[in-house]
């Protein structure tokens, strides 16, 4: 029997591509914990996310590339994950987060809540570790859509986050009374979102979901300025105002020097009994802004009235119905944003998880 050697395994698994990142898993550092015995291989592939929509796909092609070794009998790959950032996300908390992603849009109506909080349910459903900070101060609907009607009591004088499906949830909902209006100028704005971060006490994450409020005001400025966000994602609508609306958003997080991670098209058909679309809204108008502005278009959100039904219940459409076609669309766009994240990660400075940075 020929003898194996971890050269050959290894150049064999060089001819093994990441399809997002366009570089051999060898090289990206993915291969690890490597074991030969007799003609029996085993390794493991360590993702950049366990949302990756293309792991079963690299798992079989390493499979068949070692497999193909003079002398190999068996192939055990075992499949894992490890978060990348870009090193942005970084200071004074002491709670490592790797990535912090901004939510928005340049009007209210889009969607915008609703897609944060599928996205971030669907990334824990992956076995990310997701925070969700519900940064719409005047209108914080993420804990009635999480089912979630009281924080956790304090520990150690550090407010505790509520948790639901998997991941860490803050609101100023939680703070006051329900239905309490808030009339807050820039500062108190820029209070509140310092102490989600601050004084809140966050487990590890992978993933920080920031749901900002509609359009362009101080809220967005204020977090931006209080946390080294890793990226901005723009939900909009197909028709032409929803679109003028989300161009400004997109405008906002490139003038405060925040990555465009894509656009996403929420309530973009209706799909009908007998299988056919209806356009209510238009179509093709978020793709076509993503094309124009030279950013990842996401994905699309089909209209469907059971998304609605489990906001207002508190268990989103990923929980309630999740084969259905509106969840799976959520699915594929938690796994093209953890796609985009990893590939600015490894284009950028990528470095194990660092900590949250609060300016001034």
């Amino acid at each position: 029997m020929a003898q194996i050697s971890k050269e050959a395994v290894l150049a064999a698994l060089r001819q093994v591509e990441d399809p997002d990142l366009k570089q051999d898993l060898v090289s990206l550092g993915m291969i690890r914990d490597l074991q030969i015995e007799g003609g029996k291989v085993r390794f493991a592939i360590v993702l950049t996310t366990p949302a990756c929509p293309l792991k079963s796909k690299m798992e079989e092609d390493a499979r068949k590339a070692v497999a193909a070794l003079p002398g190999v009998e068996a192939v055990e790959v075992e499949m894992d994950a490890e978060v990348v950032n870009d090193g942005r996300v970084r200071g004074l908390l002491n709670v490592p987060v790797r990535n912090a992603i901004a939510v928005g849009s340049g009007k209210g109506g889009v969607g915008k809540s609703t897609v944060a909080v599928n996205v971030a349910v669907a990334l824990a459903q992956a076995g990310a570790r997701v925070g969700l900070i519900d940064a719409d101060i005047y209108g914080p609907n993420v804990p009635t859509m999480m089912g979630i009607k009281h924080l956790p009591p304090a520990r150690d004088g550090r407010i505790q986050p509520a948790e639901a499906y998997g991941v860490q949830v803050m609101s100023i909902g939680f703070l006051v009374k329900p239905g309490q209006a808030l009339i807050w100028r820039g500062p108190m704005l820029h209070s509140a979102i310092r102490q989600f971060l601050s004084d809140v006490a966050w487990k590890e994450l992978d993933y920080m979901i920031v749901d900002l409020p509609p359009g362009t005001g101080d809220a967005p400025l204020s977090l931006a300025q209080s946390l080294s966000l890793s990226g901005g994602v723009v939900v909009t609508l197909p028709q032409k105002v929803s679109l003028d609306d989300a161009s400004r958003g997109l405008q906002m997080f490139q003038q405060l020097q925040v990555p465009v991670l894509g656009v996403v098209e929420n309530m973009s058909y209706l799909e009908l009994p007998d299988g056919t679309r209806m356009d209510i809204f238009g179509s093709g108008g978020g793709e076509a802004l993503a094309r124009q502005t030279g950013v990842p278009f996401l994905g699309a959100i089909p209209i469907d009235p059971a998304v609605r039904e489990g906001g207002d219940s508190g268990t989103p459409i990923v929980v309630s119905d999740p084969a259905s076609p509106v969840a799976q669309a959520f699915v594929r766009l938690a796994e093209q944003l953890a796609s985009q994240l990893s590939i600015h990660a490894v284009r950028g400075v990528s470095s194990g998880p660092v900590d949250i940075q609060l300016v001034g």
